[in-house]
């Protein structure tokens, strides 16, 4: 590569400057005085200052466990103020933030743990019983494990004798590092691991703060688990904190609080999936709350019908936000007000630095990226995405997956639909068949091994069938080996099955005797939809 001016200074200042942490640090310069955190639960405010020096009590914890560059911390909190320590210490020390889905089943969480080995795992006391039975289930140990909250908290002894300065930077941060690792499901009882590096931290953030926009004088309240891409990074500490606005805590979500958090606090952006608004909405109509405030309301994970789109901007703002994307990527399409409601239903088009683009369906490979459908809005394909801002492109400790989902710089979705003239992306269904139930994604594969298991089941499907409130909920069709099978002895087994988390139990059962199969035997999910489709008529 030949270039026209020396590069070295701007490579050398660019590859081990442009980090997240280096953001946030001058934010603590320059807003240190200004609030960064907002615990209503407990009335607890922090400061950017107060905030920064939280973190480092926990970074000199970590490193006196032996934590430094590459090692994973990793975490099953709810949204608190001890997951933003938890957050903001690995990037100080150089470590990998990996917050866990808490509501997981306790033998999916030991494959995270025997699959990311972290050094200390810490988990809320709300969870201590799954936590500390996927400690056990677990191959690996870690060094420590931390319980937050309880009586005593023991995160407070962990962190109270540690000094509030700026731990050294001993190491050598670069943007490629990863930085945070959030596990998504996959289509096996293998979850994956997705790495996020600097570059896509910082770049995440510049993309929120440019799509809402985002800036210091902003007060946002996800309502969905930081655990998600969209909780961290849709409005979450990530974007907040590096705009230097303030990131207001919901623990758990209630319609009607959140409404009352949102006047009271004059929060500005509220973040969270379509069925939340929904209730939000509900909610805002039966007894109304003062949103003037409010500069947007950002959802993801589900379209929004044209009916409920124009309910909701009359109701809470006229300032809706729709994104498309996935945890690899982020988000990726978005709609914005001006495109609403005329556009609802659709996933929007490509967000300023991305391209989605509609390829040929194909049953095993990949379609080439420019091997696209019509853009006519009738020819299904399938969804691909290039995100390279926001996406390493590719899974930790995972070849086989990323061969399967990453191509020549693009990520292939599974997800099946259409786009227009004016590159409108609609998503007509899933290639793989996968439930997405109130913004989890759910594999029904996984599901049918846990039911396949059982000794008195002979096969089993599983479906998403449409749900008012979840967008889709979990029915499973079983078919007995044993005729004294019931309903109620599978709800049971699944229940207590430790490799499925409670968004994943079914909430329709069927005993059936027999099952649509190609020539091949291969099971067909479509032709389970259309049988209950069938009886629907």
């Amino acid at each position: 590569m030949q270039l026209t001016y020396d590069v070295s200074m701007f490579q050398q200042t660019f590859e081990t400057e442009f980090t997240y942490l280096n953001g946030f640090l001058r934010n603590v310069s320059r807003f240190g005085s200004r609030p960064a955190l907002h615990d209503p639960l407990s009335g607890r405010r922090w400061s950017y200052r107060d905030l920064n020096a939280e973190a480092n009590r926990l970074a000199h914890a970590l490193r006196a466990d032996g934590v430094g560059k590459n090692d994973v911390v990793l975490f099953a909190l709810l949204n608190s103020p001890e997951f933003v320590f938890c957050y903001l210490a690995a990037h100080k020390i150089g470590a990998i933030a990996c917050p866990v889905n808490y509501r997981q089943g306790e033998g999916e969480i030991a494959l995270m743990l025997d699959d990311s080995r972290p050094k200390v795992f810490l988990y809320d006391a709300e969870f201590a019983a799954l936590s500390e039975q996927a400690l056990r289930l677990a191959a690996y140990k870690p060094t420590r494990s931390v319980m937050v909250g309880g009586k005593p908290d023991a995160y407070d002894r962990y962190t109270a004798d540690q000094p509030e300065t700026d731990p050294p930077v001993d190491f050598a941060p670069h943007i490629y590092d990863e930085t945070t690792r959030l596990y998504t499901s996959g289509t096996t009882n293998r979850p994956k691991g997705v790495p996020i590096n600097n570059v896509n931290e910082v770049l995440s953030a510049h993309d929120v703060m440019m799509h809402f926009p985002l800036g210091p004088t902003d007060r946002t309240m996800n309502m969905t688990p930081w655990f998600h891409r969209g909780g961290l990074h849709s409005g979450g500490p990530c974007p907040t904190l590096y705009a230097g606005g303030e990131v207001v805590i919901l623990r758990d979500f209630h319609p009607r609080r959140c409404l009352e958090l949102a006047e009271r606090l004059g929060i500005t952006f509220l973040i969270g999936v379509p069925t939340i608004i929904g209730m939000l909405a509900r909610a805002q109509e039966h007894t109304p709350a003062d949103l003037s405030a409010l500069r947007g309301i950002v959802t993801m994970g589900a379209p929004f019908e044209k009916a409920a789109c124009e309910q909701y901007m009359q109701l809470l703002t006229p300032n809706i936000f729709n994104g498309y994307g996935t945890t690899e990527t982020f988000w990726n399409t978005f709609l914005r007000p001006f495109d609403l409601p005329d556009m609802a239903g659709s996933a929007g088009r490509s967000c300023t630095d991305d391209e989605v683009r509609v390829v040929r369906l194909c049953a095993d490979g990949h379609a080439a990226p420019d091997d696209t459908v019509a853009r006519d809005g009738e020819e299904i394909g399938e969804i691909i995405i290039k995100s390279p801002t926001k996406s390493a492109y590719c899974y930790f400790n995972n070849a086989e997956m990323t061969a399967e989902k990453f191509h020549q710089g693009w990520l292939y979705t599974g997800d099946a639909g259409t786009w227009d003239e004016n590159e409108f992306i609609t998503v007509a269904g899933r290639k793989d068949d996968m439930i997405v139930s109130a913004g989890e994604n759910i594999y029904p594969t996984q599901i049918e091994a846990v039911l396949n298991e059982h000794p008195k089941v002979a096969e089993s499907a599983v479906i998403g069938l449409p749900d008012r409130l979840r967008g889709e909920s979990v029915a499973a069709y079983v078919v007995p080996s044993d005729d004294s099978l019931t309903v109620d002895e599978l709800k049971d087994y699944c229940v207590h099955h430790p490799m499925l988390s409670s968004y994943k139990w079914p909430r329709v059962y069927e005993l059936v005797t027999e099952l649509p199969h190609t020539a091949t035997g291969k099971l067909m999910h479509y032709r389970v939809r259309d049988m209950e489709a069938g009886k629907m008529l």
